[in-house]
């Protein structure tokens, strides 16, 4: 069992050797490729070594329990331990996502439930905003379309990591499960008599593709400027600075506003069009990864949703995974980890049986 793990200690030992190379660190984009892979190595050889280390101990144990029964009981913790161990091993070795170091574009938009489902968007930037602020993200707003009561109609927003991320605890890997419809039960701001309302927002998360991921021919671009439209300071309403940028084999239409220059709104509607394609050229490639993108957006309706927010009974509840929790107000200002979680565990629990 586990053989195929040897090949990967001797990978870790070559990669340890050479990231102990100052010459190497002279090429900073080697050495974080290096740095990488002998992250992701790391948990996989301690985890192996746990368990092999383990088995010796069982064998050790029946040995002195074949001339005193006391050890018996040592037998069976250890061999209980193992079990646990080989669990961990096996879905350490299940195949990563490999965007799961990425950063990401996440986007908002408003669905049914007119000006409310719009403030109930700006609800859902601020609550990624604060969780982002409590793992120690970095957040950048790229696009934002405000409603006239100050929610959101549509608004993007790049999510970084600082520095290079423990295994799983990438941007992606967190935030991946967040796409989806999410459906909203409150007496709206605008409800004169009281009422619960029921109104949704889509949100969608992308993994953001370098420019080693994505190559973007300019021939298949059209770029169109025009006035930008909304609150804004001074030379934003009057000069040509807005651009819409199409992808003409695709037809992908991204438009940008937010910044003062045309330069800064076409640089950042590049960033946006290359995180769509790269989703779409993986979808292409890799049927699983269609089936994990078509459970996110399609429609923004109601009935569709992934996760529901209850606001007169304080409660979140997630109806991919069943997870449900009585603390909605602590979501909402960025307590998001426990429903994470709980979404990461079940795909955990899905690969590790479809290993088996």
């Amino acid at each position: 069992m586990f053989e195929a793990v040897e090949e990967l200690i001797g990978e870790h030992a070559d990669l340890e050797r050479r990231l102990a190379d100052p010459g190497v660190h002279a090429d900073q984009a080697t050495a974080r490729r290096l740095g990488k892979r002998y992250a992701e190595l790391t948990p996989v050889i301690t985890a192996y070594r746990a368990w092999r280390s383990c088995g010796e101990d069982i064998e050790t144990a029946r040995e002195l329990a074949a001339e005193d029964p006391d050890f018996a009981a040592e037998v069976k913790e250890l061999t209980t331990r193992r079990e646990g161990l080989t669990d961990e091993l096996r879905l350490l070795l299940v195949p990563r996502d490999p965007s799961d170091d990425k950063d990401v574009i996440l986007e908002i938009k408003a669905g049914e439930g007119g000006d409310e489902s719009a403030l109930f968007a700006g609800d859902l930037l601020r609550m990624y905003l604060r969780y982002a602020e409590r793992v120690g993200w970095r957040t950048e707003l790229i696009e934002g379309n405000e409603s006239d009561l100050g929610g959101y109609k549509d608004v993007s927003v790049a999510v970084k990591t600082r520095g290079t991320p423990a295994p799983g605890q990438g941007v992606w890997a967190r935030l991946k499960y967040e796409g989806g419809v999410h459906r909203v039960q409150r007496v709206p701001a605008t409800e004169s008599q009281g009422r619960i309302h029921t109104s949704a927002a889509g949100v969608l998360v992308l993994p953001e593709a370098e420019d080693v991921d994505i190559e973007i021919n300019p021939n298949d671009l059209r770029i169109d400027v025009f006035r930008s439209s909304g609150p804004g300071g001074q030379s934003v309403n009057t000069t040509d600075s807005a651009v819409r940028i199409t992808h003409q084999p695709t037809g992908i239409v991204v438009s940008c506003q937010n910044e003062k220059s045309q330069l800064q709104n076409r640089e950042q509607a590049l960033r946006i069009l290359r995180a769509r394609l790269l989703a779409a050229a993986q979808e292409e490639a890799d049927r699983e990864a269609s089936d994990a993108r078509r459970s996110q957006v399609r429609t923004v309706d109601r009935s569709e949703r992934v996760r529901t927010y209850n606001y007169p009974e304080n409660r979140i509840s997630d109806h991919r995974v069943g997870f449900k929790a009585y603390n909605l107000d602590h979501v909402l200002d960025g307590d998001l980890d426990a429903v994470i979680q709980a979404c990461v565990d079940a795909d955990a629990a899905a690969k590790l049986a479809a290993a088996q």
